[in-house]
């Protein structure tokens, strides 16, 4: 990952696996290799609202802190569970074995997650690519989506405050969520100290930029640009190629917490 990172120019990097620390040390290794700027991140799970997931990102903590550390592995225990779930309701549909088909893509039961289960059904030739899969089966109201309750945002934002993080919202567009239900999530994740927002994202359109431009300068937001890369051929966006942040926004990277500044 950081290799392909490199080779498209990138020059600051962070990992932000879903509520996983394990490959952080692996890829800061290889960005001073490469000399690259590299932070610690991961993309915490939050229930929010009535059935809501939406992802936390927490930047440049200390990946050593125990109670980040423990919470992490209390949202992943979790993912097992939901995942035999997701494969009893997948085979009430005719795609069988998604269980097993979906640990071939992780190995780890702990890490399983829905994307697993999106790369074993295109595998089985039900889809032409990932994004098709969750507009199917996986995304909520369909076949083989089954809700779980991850961590609290209060806990979530302790767990990164704790550790000396900054807090981004990630891809606020991709949230089924109204109008008046975002701006109570954007409030609650601000009072809760809050720093960033993901303005640009491979997973949101121009429209979606725009509106979330918006929402940062209101709120006061540091801006953040996140690929939300996952593997080839299955992703929005590739590593460094989304467009720049709108240029009165201040990016997240430029905060002096970073890198030793402070």
């Amino acid at each position: 990952m950081v290799q392909r990172a490199n080779a498209n120019g990138v020059t600051l990097l962070a990992l932000t696996d879903h509520d996983e620390l394990g490959g952080l040390a692996e890829a800061r290794a290889e960005a001073e290799l490469l000399g690259m700027k590299f932070l610690d991140g991961t993309e915490i799970s939050v229930s929010w609202g009535d059935d809501q997931t939406v992802h936390i990102v927490a930047l440049g903590f200390d990946p050593a802190y125990v109670p980040l550390v423990d919470g992490l592995a209390q949202v992943r225990s979790g993912r097992d569970s939901r995942a035999l779930r997701m494969a009893a309701e997948l085979d009430k549909v005719g795609i069988h074995g998604a269980y097993a088909g979906a640990l071939k893509f992780v190995g780890n039961p702990a890490l399983i997650s829905r994307s697993h289960f999106a790369r074993y059904i295109v595998e089985l030739g039900h889809a032409k690519d990932v994004k098709s899969v969750f507009d199917w089966w996986l995304a909520k109201g369909k076949p083989g989506y089954v809700s779980h309750p991850w961590a609290t945002i209060e806990d979530a934002m302790g767990w990164i405050a704790g550790a000396g993080g900054v807090a981004v919202i990630a891809h606020p567009g991709r949230y089924r969520l109204s109008k008046v239900e975002m701006n109570e999530l954007y409030g609650a994740f601000k009072d809760l100290g809050g720093r960033g927002i993901e303005v640009i994202s491979g997973s949101h359109n121009a429209e979606m930029t725009s509106e979330i431009a918006s929402v940062a300068r209101r709120f006061g937001f540091l801006a953040s640009r996140a690929s939300d890369f996952h593997g080839p051929g299955e992703s929005y966006a590739d590593l460094g190629k989304l467009p720049p942040l709108p240029d009165d926004l201040i990016p997240v990277w430029s905060d002096p917490h970073f890198f030793g500044q402070v």
